[in-house]
């Protein structure tokens, strides 16, 4: 009995080296990735503070908008058509990555 517990304890120490190996082996293969990956961070959080902006604003977005449409308003029906679009194709991208299994609920901060 003494023997197998012992050979465990040594497959045990092998296993957790090889796991300290393959961790130092990822993080060093991940490296590259890690400025792509802070530039869409910095995005996202940029974009999510916007949108918390105009939530929280809705009166002076309003404003801005009617302004806009009455000294401009072929370029607000242009831009409002897009942004239409765009949020249609967001919503429906959104859905798929959904089901694909991604997450897009808010971290908790």
């Amino acid at each position: 009995m003494e023997k197998k517990l012992i050979e465990l304890s040594l497959q045990r120490g092998r296993l957790q080296e090889r796991i300290a190996a393959q961790r130092t082996a990822l993080a060093a293969q991940l490296r590259p990735l890690a400025g792509a990956v802070d530039t869409a961070d910095r995005g996202i959080a940029a974009a999510r503070h916007g949108i918390d902006y105009l939530k929280r604003h809705p009166t002076e977005v309003g404003l801005t908008v009617a302004l806009l449409a009455a000294l401009r308003p072929r370029r607000v029906w242009r831009w409002g058509r897009r942004a239409f679009v765009a949020w249609g194709l967001w919503r429906k991208a959104r859905t798929r990555l959904a089901a694909a299994g991604f997450d897009f609920s808010r971290p908790a901060a």
